[in-house]
């Protein structure tokens, strides 16, 4: 990873892009952004984020020592903390664990678990978690990685044929005419389909 990826939100370095599509060095300005946008459309079709980054998520208390984290897979738990009554308290580790263990790089959803001794405190109407999720470069799923790099060179040609939005001319019978294409190709849909967040 150069000092030029770290400036863009990717799932595939511009370096591994511009090597991998011989794209040529004058066109790395629309190469940055064909990646960033593929990026944000896969990101958008599997309704979660996937490059690392810090998150604070709070969630309504009702008594369930089990609370699903909104995003995955999470590298690290900064702090646990249980508000209510205008007070907020952190929690110490030895009161929470996270299933399965931070660290691990399995794409599956990640939940705390809160030990019983929580409900010895009154009136808890939340629970703030400060968490690290999601890959780095080097750790992206090499499937995530080829939708990425195919999405971003389809959107590529697109935008240098300025024919965007459209499949090209069809002529013959009845179909004569410009038509619009599809939003996202299907080997790209396929690539990024065991990812899409499963809701319950």
């Amino acid at each position: 990873m150069t000092r030029r990826d770290n400036a863009i939100y990717t799932l595939i370095s511009l370096e591994d892009f511009i090597s991998l599509t011989g794209v040529d060095a004058r066109d790395e300005r629309i190469a940055r952004f064909c990646l960033v946008a593929s990026t944000l459309t896969i990101e958008g079709q599997c309704k979660r984020r996937f490059l690392r980054k810090r998150y604070l998520e709070r969630s309504a208390f009702h008594g369930d020592l089990f609370l699903p984290l909104g995003e995955y897979p999470v590298k690290n738990v900064g702090a646990v903390h249980l508000i209510g009554g205008g007070l907020e308290t952190r929690l110490e580790p030895r009161f929470f664990e996270i299933a399965p263990n931070c660290g691990i790089e399995n794409d599956i959803p990640f939940s705390i678990s809160l030990s019983p001794f929580v409900k010895n405190f009154r009136g808890i109407e939340a629970v703030r978690v400060d968490y690290r999720a999601g890959y780095t470069l080097a750790t992206v799923p090499a499937d995530l990685a080829a939708a990425c790099l195919e999405l971003a060179s389809w959107n590529l040609n697109r935008y240098r044929g300025r024919r965007v939005g459209m499949t090209g001319s069809v002529a013959g019978n009845w179909r004569d005419g410009e038509h619009f294409e599809m939003s996202i190709p299907e080997n790209v849909r396929a690539l990024i389909e065991p990812y899409v967040r499963r809701t319950i």
